[in-house]
């Protein structure tokens, strides 16, 4: 049996594996509780807002994958779209090219926490109060921190003491950052969700009272203090102070959706992503690029391969993806496309942009997509995610957060997946909403959203910044079904380089020996991984690195010899920097469940039993 670093689980009654260790083992307990995957999934992403604040917050956003025992497999948007104000023309007249990084004028509408409730109401079996209780009593009593959470306090201790004060109150209590071994609390989220499960609790039956709680958060104390700290100048990665242009009506008009997954048949797998206003579909696109007949898996013409087809995926996803027109997905993937599209991929590494012409029509790319920045900071050789927020003195930990230019700081993403004893299964990626990104709001214990730097400031571009649709996320959990039937939940962290490491994972799931009778999914999320940068950048600044590629340094040396030979430009980061994956899996045929949790980062974990 293959080596891995930990073994796969296998179990009958549930598993869960998620980006940290308490938000696993909480979802778990409201398993063992009698909850279904879904109660299980709500409790566990509220424990990461409080034990991955850096990762992620309830003014985020989430994309959730739900695939019912019996049921057809659904989207649920949990992505907030641009406020009415939040117009090219007011940017431009600010003086900016690009969405800053960081502040209240980056924040779309928030999406996560009516994300997470909707799901609750109409898939879940527990009450709120049963969901929330884990993630009061960390808030409320403390929980240990991980080391990444000090490390990303400490690159803004500058900011927070001088400008964002109200942060510096919940993350520098007494003048110090977070540290392992002590605890961390903060009181004021866990009155948060005290109040709000207060002001919800007359209304009535368990789902009367969560959709109380909706409306308190769309309209009452919480929308009221969202709207006062948008309406704050606080300083950005513009080096200005700006205020946001969120408003109470933008927070009562929107809610979390359903929607149908986009999908993709390759060697008996249905892939099910989130539409293209995620980057998902470009997974599905770098399957339809595959021939019929790969490499050896681990080859140097395996990885050659990937990177070349995940660098015609992207940019295709520059051209064309996005919420602000309508997308040619049909097109993007047809087979007679992708087959022209596979011809360009040669035996040397291209260092080129080029996206194709589905349909005939022609495409279109921000001016600022081709800027180049190849000694840029702002690209980590670790490849951990995303550039959030103004930063000053470099991290004292490798890997998270990163520097980056113009003193942004990378920030990540969390995820989580749950499979139950009755086959319900689910996938969500959450994120935004981080530390770094923008103030704590004093009377909440959480700061607002950036996730509009990921729109153009240019008017008719699919992504271009337009109020009432979402910004382009690069958000993409996954589901995979066989016959029809769900069998995988999974998903990683790790902006843009989200589905080049799914892809490699589910390709490691499809080709591997499998291990105990059922998938190696460990193996799989173990092995050697990479990424490339050979595309414009989801994040403030937006820059590409053409030609580039990230391994790590247990790729065999002939393997990065030959990528060499071929023109990739080889950057061989650490050991263990590549991937952040989580998956569940069930075997229909058996009903064993099983789970695997990514090893990299030393913090997630899969449970079951």
């Amino acid at each position: 049996m293959q080596f891995t670093t930990r073994p796969t689980l296998q179990g009958t009654f549930g598993m869960v594996s998620s980006t940290h260790w308490l938000a696993s083992q909480s979802a778990m307990a409201v398993l063992e509780d009698g909850g279904n995957a879904y109660d299980a999934a709500v409790a566990g992403a509220f424990v990461l807002h409080v034990v991955e604040p850096h990762l992620n917050g309830p003014a985020g956003e989430v994309p959730i994958l739900l695939a019912p025992a019996g049921g057809e497999v659904r989207v649920l948007c949990g992505q907030g779209v641009a406020p009415a104000g939040a117009t090219v023309a007011h940017y431009r007249g600010l003086g900016l090219d690009l969405v800053p990084g960081t502040g209240p004028l980056a924040a779309a509408v928030p999406g996560a926490f009516d994300a997470w409730l909707l799901l609750l109401r109409d898939y879940g079996t527990k009450s709120l109060d049963d969901v929330l209780k884990y993630a009061i009593g960390y808030a409320e009593h403390g929980h240990a921190p991980v080391e990444n959470v000090g490390a990303t306090v400490e690159t803004v201790r500058e900011l927070f003491e001088t400008e964002w004060t109200s942060s510096a109150e919940v993350y520098l209590p007494g003048g110090r950052s977070p540290r392992t071994g002590e605890l961390l609390r903060n009181p004021a989220l866990a009155a948060t969700w005290k109040r709000l499960l207060a002001e919800a609790a007359p209304a009535g039956d368990r789902e009367a009272r969560i959709e109380a709680a909706r409306e308190v958060w769309r309209s009452g104390f919480v929308a009221e203090a969202l709207v006062r700290q948008s309406a704050r100048p606080t300083r950005d990665t513009s080096g200005e102070r700006h205020t946001g242009t969120l408003t109470a009506a933008d927070l009562a008009g929107w809610s979390a959706s359903y929607e149908t997954p986009s999908t993709y048949d390759w060697n008996g797998w249905t892939v099910c992503k989130a539409g293209p206003w995620s980057q998902g579909p470009a997974l599905l696109q770098q399957l339809a690029l595959l021939p019929p007949e790969l490499p050896a898996y681990g080859s140097a013409a395996y990885v050659h391969l990937l990177v070349e087809g995940c660098k015609l995926a992207m940019a295709d996803r520059e051209a064309w993806y996005g919420d602000a027109a309508e997308v040619p997905l049909e097109a993007l993937l047809a087979a007679g496309y992708n087959a022209e599209r596979r011809g360009l991929i040669g035996d040397e590494a291209s260092c080129e942009l080029r996206p194709g012409s589905p349909g005939g029509r022609t495409p279109r790319l921000s001016a600022h997509a081709r800027v180049i920045a190849a000694d840029d900071p702002a690209f980590s050789p670790l490849g951990v995610g995303e550039p959030t927020v103004a930063k000053w003195p470099a991290s004292p930990v490798p890997g998270e957060p990163e520097v980056a230019v113009d003193g942004a700081v990378r920030g990540d993403t969390c995820h989580l997946d749950v499979v139950d004893r009755w086959g319900n299964m689910i996938a969500a990626t959450p994120s935004g909403g981080w530390l770094q990104s923008n103030p704590v709001v004093p009377e909440l214990g959480f700061p607002l959203g950036t996730r509009l730097q990921m729109t153009w400031l240019e008017e008719g571009l699919p992504n271009s910044l337009t109020p009432g649709r979402r910004p382009r996320t690069t958000l993409t959990p996954s589901l995979a079904l066989r016959d029809g039937v769900p069998v995988m939940a999974f998903g990683t962290p790790g902006g843009d380089q989200q589905d080049q490491w799914q892809l490699h994972f589910l390709l490691g799931v499809a080709l591997r020996a499998r291990v105990r009778g059922g998938l190696d999914l460990q193996g799989a999320i173990d092995a050697p991984n990479w990424h490339t940068d050979g595309f414009p950048g989801s994040f403030f600044p937006r820059g590409m690195r053409p030609g580039s590629l990230t391994v790590e340094s247990r790729m065999p040396a002939a393997v990065v010899e030959e990528l060499r030979r071929r023109g990739h430009r080889v950057t061989v980061g650490d050991a263990w920097s590549e991937g952040r994956l989580c998956a569940v899996a069930r075997d229909p045929a058996t009903g064993i469940l099983s789970a695997a949790a990514n090893p990299r980062g030393m913090q997630g974990y899969a449970v079951g039993r």
